[in-house]
């Protein structure tokens, strides 16, 4: 079984199904049930559910009859009542949750939104950090996830680093791919993907190692002049070994080669360092000493605005609530 808990249009349940189709041989019986049993999601937006269960519809997964295996609740108000093997997504960008009421005076107004459920490690009204809570509970104990997660959730103090310290605890993390800027979010805001495999119970910590393959400094994506494609990423799949992800080799050597992007970190380093911080970088930004290293002119103009208008954006939200509070 396959979850996605913010599915979005199915993008990641498509990619899914074209994968297991083209890689195995199925009889009917497994051709039925990736038709009907094998994914799940949730889409709290009415017009993007629908969208989703076209699209499922359209590469013959559910019925027209049925439309129950995307729910339109929000899952993060509580724990699934069912887990699963596998859960891939990329909760939706926007540190906090919220609510929108209206006022007595008849005004609209957003309220932070927090989840207190029992399960979760720590109370935030970070939507990300909440997310990764969230997924973890998804899944069944030899379960496995592939998460997008800004940024913040790799160094943020407080409930970011109570929600890292359980994670490391009670999964094996053992993967973090960091991505160049403007991926998977608006341009100037930077994305990653974690990659953790749900335990048992236990005394010790499940995470020994972290390997981080910085796919980041001195990468320079635009959707329309170089996009991100399969083919730049072989060489992170090569090194995360899929077939036996137990046998992986470094490429960096702090000798013979400092450039090496795929790096090994154990637990003891992580858990030594400020805030249990996975936000971790190692190479050196040429385009801050080399000059012919820079990006197209209209990519950094574009990043300028991109920084510029996400200040604004938050002042703008600052203002609100003092003029709220008032």
């Amino acid at each position: 079984t396959i979850a996605d808990p913010a599915c979005g249009t199915g993008g990641f349940f498509l990619a899914a199904y074209d994968y297991l189709v083209a890689n195995n041989k199925l009889d009917k019986d497994q051709n039925k049930f990736i038709k009907l049993e094998t994914f799940y999601g949730n889409e709290i937006v009415a017009g993007t559910r629908r969208l989703a269960l076209m699209n499922m519809f359209l590469h013959n997964i559910g019925d027209i009859d049925s439309d129950n295996f995307i729910s339109p609740a929000d899952a993060l108000i509580a724990a699934s009542p069912v887990t699963y093997d596998y859960v891939l997504a990329n909760p939706p960008f926007g540190k906090k949750s919220s609510q929108t009421f209206t006022n007595d005076e008849g005004e609209q107004e957003k309220d932070d939104l927090t989840y207190n459920r029992q399960d979760f490690w720590a109370t935030t009204s970070n939507k990300q950090l909440n997310f990764v809570q969230h997924i973890r509970s998804m899944l069944k104990t030899t379960g496995v996830a592939a998460v997008v997660v800004p940024d913040n959730v790799l160094f943020e103090g407080g409930a970011g680093e109570t929600v890292r310290k359980k994670l490391l605890e009670t999964t094996d993390l053992h993967t973090i791919l960091r991505l160049p800027t403007g991926i998977f979010y608006a341009q100037g805001v930077k994305a990653n993907v974690i990659f953790f495999d749900n335990k048992p119970a236990s005394k010790n910590p499940w995470t020994k190692e972290i390997w981080v393959y910085d796919y980041r400094t001195n990468i320079h994506h635009t959707l329309k002049k170089n996009p991100l494609n399969i083919e730049v990423l072989k060489d992170f799949i090569a090194c995360y070994n899929p077939t036996n992800r137990h046998q992986r080799k470094e490429l960096f050597n702090a000798e013979t080669n400092p450039e090496g992007r795929w790096r090994k970190f154990t637990y003891e380093e992580i858990i030594a360092r400020d805030k249990t911080s996975l936000d971790i970088s190692w190479l050196k930004d040429k385009s801050l000493a080399d000059l012919d290293n820079l990006p197209d002119p209209d990519i950094l103009a574009a990043d300028i605005i991109e920084n510029l208008e996400a200040g604004l954006a938050s002042f703008r939200e600052i203002m609100l609530k003092l003029e709220s509070k008032e």
